[in-house]
């Protein structure tokens, strides 16, 4: 990676870190729907990204319903949504896919529409966990937690293997990616939650379970990158190198956010069955 990729990098995080927290901790606590406008526009750019971008449907009527569908997945989920509405809005999304698919004289396929309406909701949907996790009671000291375990993992991963790099971890589908980055990020994220849980319990007075925040840090990071490799198998699908570059030195959405797509449902899973802060 260059010097000139790294300080975009860096500069992105010195922008968008601070803008985050001030939109959880700054305007959140007054007007809760903020988090969740934030999640929807995520949503709506990575539904975006993952249809469009890509060429794989290059159909402007399926894209435009199902960016729609994944932008009001999050007020669903916000507005403690329930099986009716949700079977309301899946029928109106599939009826529409099909008359758009009927109406294409078959150049839309079943491919397609599969492709579109699992993405449309896999995407928003597991993103609406941290909406969920901002619905519960301790939300200031966990909300953090799936940006965290992602983040610090992608972060020690790409030092431990810019640093100590030397075996291809998935040289077909990220070429840049190594064991030895892989290893740096499990351990780091691990380290990482160990020293987080301190600050809540320290500063905060909340009781932690370290054994649990390591194993919030050990499974996090391995689904961080397992998410971040399944976005780039549909990266190099389509012969793309990113998905967007809404974010200069990372890239779209996807290419930011693909592994916190994977790691707040866990965590928030974690978090139900097994709290590590109470």
């Amino acid at each position: 990676m260059g010097v000139c990729e790294m300080a975009k990098r860096i500069l992105v995080a010195v922008v968008c870190v601070p803008l985050l927290l001030f939109l959880i901790y700054g305007i959140s606590p007054a007007w809760p729907l903020s988090l969740t406008i934030l999640v929807s526009a995520l949503s709506a750019l990575a539904v975006h990204e993952a249809l469009w971008s890509t060429g794989f449907v290059k159909n402007a009527r399926i894209s435009g319903i199902s960016i729609v569908l994944g932008a009001l997945i999050p007020f669903w989920v916000h507005f403690n949504g329930n099986s009716s509405s949700a079977l309301f809005g899946i029928y109106i999304y599939v009826v529409l896919l099909f008359a758009e698919a009927i109406r294409s004289r078959q150049s839309v396929t079943m491919e397609k529409m599969g492709g579109a309406f699992f993405l449309s909701i896999m995407i928003p949907f597991f993103l609406s966990s941290i909406v969920r996790i901002r619905q519960m009671e301790l939300w200031p000291y966990l909300i953090l937690l799936p940006f965290a375990a992602a983040f610090l993992s992608d972060a020690f991963a790409l030092f431990a293997g810019m640093l100590f790099g030397k075996h291809k971890l998935a040289p077909v589908l990220s070429p840049k990616k190594t064991v030895e980055g892989a290893v740096g990020g499990f351990v780091g994220t691990i380290v990482g939650m160990v020293i987080y849980g301190l600050i809540v319990e320290f500063a905060c007075g909340r009781t932690v379970s370290y054994p649990l925040m390591m194993l919030y840090g050990a499974f996090g990071s391995v689904v961080s990158q397992l998410g971040d490799l399944s976005f780039s198998y549909i990266k190099r699908e389509y012969g793309i190198k990113d998905f967007g570059n809404i974010f200069p030195g990372h890239g779209g959405v996807l290419d930011r956010f693909d592994s916190v797509i994977f790691c707040a449902p866990l965590i928030e899973l974690f978090l139900r069955c097994i709290p590590a802060i109470t």
